[in-house]
């Protein structure tokens, strides 16, 4: 009984250990996450405004001249995608990859990952990296965005792939973060296939100057900058809420635990000091 009550002890000095860690980190998530979410609201309403924005030129285009306009060379894809630097954030790294694997699926593709968890697991599973560079989301910026969108503008110009999809996860509360896919290049790609009158009204409003190739020759990286550091936004506050709530659950249960496990100790306690007195009055008893 002694030795039960003392490994009862031990495993409730365990769990509470366990507790403060999952309490602290649940501390740090929440206080990184408020300027995170502030961060991806602010950059928000000009990712959806940039998508927006390309998707008008490409509905109200049809005589495009740019490489980034016209047919894809090849089915190919790439597919950006955007992971975290650590677990302990619920499924929030899992369902990205199932994602990706679903819309991947049957699909010739290689993949750009941005975060560790991103980077570890295509090695493991051996799919064609484009770049390891951007292995830590923590230290992703617009200057990395830039260099990403210009990796992938060369390669798309060399032919190395066909089409350019952006992986992230969006923010849409602090208990639901979705994943998602945003398809990025050729500009058909983002067509939302109106009807040629609205078609028509678009390219009657749209003036290039000097020239269409030379616009879309400069924009685009831009575009894609901003798109990526838009995802990188959404899926670092996504990463945090995950992460707060994985923690917050954790450290529920632990306080679960640990009151199931006072009970059974105090019940294993009472149950030796009554068989100690039960032993001294038979004792006295006998005597």
């Amino acid at each position: 009984m002694a030795s039960n009550m003392k490994a009862v002890k031990l495993r409730i000095k365990s769990v509470q250990s366990t507790m403060q860690i999952t309490k602290a980190m649940e501390l740090v998530a929440s206080s990184k996450l408020r300027k995170a979410k502030e961060r991806a609201d602010t950059c928000r309403p000009y990712f959806r405004e940039l998508h927006s924005t390309l998707q008008d030129i490409a509905d109200g285009n049809t005589d495009f001249s740019s490489i980034y306009a016209g047919k894809a060379k090849n089915e190919k894809r790439c597919y950006v995608v955007i992971g975290g630097d650590r677990g302990l954030a619920g499924g929030y790294n899992s369902n990205m990859f199932k994602y990706v694997e679903r819309i991947s699926e049957g699909k010739e593709y290689c993949v750009l990952p941005i975060g560790k968890k991103a980077v570890e697991y295509y090695k493991r599973r051996k799919v064609m990296i484009l770049s390891e560079a951007f292995a830590e989301i923590a230290k992703v910026d617009v200057s990395d965005c830039f260099e990403i969108a210009r990796l992938l503008c060369k390669e798309y110009r060399e032919g190395s792939f066909g089409h350019v999809n952006l992986c992230y996860t969006s923010f849409v509360s602090m208990l639901s973060q979705v994943p998602q896919h945003t398809p990025m290049l050729p500009l058909r790609d983002l067509s939302r296939n109106g009807s040629e009158a609205e078609a028509e009204k678009i390219r009657n409003l749209i003036l290039f100057e000097p020239g269409e190739e030379e616009v879309f020759n400069a924009i685009v990286p831009e575009y894609i900058a901003g798109l990526v550091y838009g995802g990188v936004c959404d899926s670092v506050a996504s990463e945090l809420a995950a992460r707060r709530t994985a923690m917050e659950a954790a450290t529920d249960n632990a306080e679960e635990m640990i009151e199931k496990l006072n009970l059974y100790y105090n019940r294993a306690r009472q149950a030796s000091i009554t068989q100690e007195i039960t032993e001294i009055v038979g004792g006295a008893e006998g005597l």
